[in-house]
């Protein structure tokens, strides 16, 4: 597995990511927490070989859990929205 696979841990496919990639051709990624704007733009292109025109990370904060008297958390994550160039399309999401 090349160091690009790495940094893309996997496809975000909600109702939103779904409505934002058919509105405004972006893609939803959960990504390693130590990734980077340009590491995730240089995996996407390397990966699915598409054209980047710009990528936004934001990170979500793990959901608080209660285990009977206990609570726990669970871990906070990383996501990274990639807009395609116009006409670009990654197939991984055709058909979804």
């Amino acid at each position: 597995m090349s160091e690009f696979h790495k940094i893309l841990v996997k496809p975000l496919v909600t109702e939103k990511s779904m409505q934002s990639l058919q509105d405004s051709n972006r893609v939803s990624f959960k990504v390693k927490r130590d990734a980077n704007k340009i590491q995730v733009r240089t995996a996407v292109e390397q990966i699915f070989e598409v054209t980047v025109e710009g990528v936004n990370m934001v990170t979500v904060r793990g959901k608080k859990k209660r285990f009977g008297r206990n609570i726990g958390q669970s871990k906070d994550w990383k996501k990274a929205i990639v807009k395609l160039k116009e006409g670009d399309k990654i197939e991984l999401f055709e058909g979804v």
